[in-house]
């Protein structure tokens, strides 16, 4: 992790289609709240008006689907923005910062799901985001489950929700193998619990990580 600055009050939640990130970021904000502090929750792509933009291209089916390489560069053309206008202004005056994503995705959708080399992916992180978070929360759930709770909400799948099983079994994959690279900074929970065990679960982690940064 040469070349990248660990902020520790910047938290990351990832995890597959229908891991319950949402839930579990609301969770943590309202905990983070209750000690006094400001709490600013975001997300990727997007975060700024116009990584939000960026994310549009991405993520719509209005237009031809973007090579890998292209969609690696959007990606990291959104983060860039989003660390300049929204992430280090905020860790700056003191807040803290719960995010909806950030790099560790990329290592799993364009890394492992789209196969894209990881050390291109490592220079484009220390070039151009510089950052890392001090804690991420993976919240792990099996593919077929978290494709049913997607399938469960009616809602219109963007353009990589509607790709293949083997593409998020190969993200799955390439989370887990971050995670187990890197123990100190990532926790693994086990989503395919209920919505409030999964929150209750990353809350305590937190808690235990607001005690060891103290």
């Amino acid at each position: 992790m040469t070349g990248l600055a660990t902020q520790a009050r910047f938290i990351t939640l990832e995890g597959g289609e229908g891991a319950g990130k949402t839930t579990v970021l609301n969770a943590l904000r309202d905990a983070l709240r209750a000690t006094g502090a400001e709490v600013v929750t975001t997300r990727e792509p997007g975060g700024t008006p116009l990584a939000e933009q960026i994310r549009g291209l991405l993520l719509g089916t209005h237009h031809e689907p973007p090579s890998p390489h292209t969609e690696l560069l959007l990606m990291f053309a959104a983060r860039a923005q989003h660390v300049r206008e929204t992430l280090l202004p905020a860790l700056q005056r003191g807040a803290w910062v719960l995010c909806d994503r950030f790099t560790d995705s990329s290592y799993a959708y364009q890394g492992g799901g789209r196969n894209l080399d990881t050390d291109f992916i490592a220079e484009l992180e220390r070039r151009v985001v510089g950052i890392r978070p001090g804690l991420t929360l993976l919240l792990d759930v099996g593919v077929r489950q978290g494709r049913e709770r997607m399938r469960g909400r009616d809602l219109l799948p963007d353009r990589i929700e509607r790709e293949r099983e083997d593409f998020f079994e190969r993200v799955r994959a390439a989370y887990l193998a971050r995670a187990e690279a890197e123990p100190d900074r990532t926790r693994v929970i086990d989503a395919s619990a209920s919505a409030d065990e999964v929150a209750s679960r990353a809350v305590a982690l937190l808690q235990h990580y607001l005690g060891s940064v103290a």
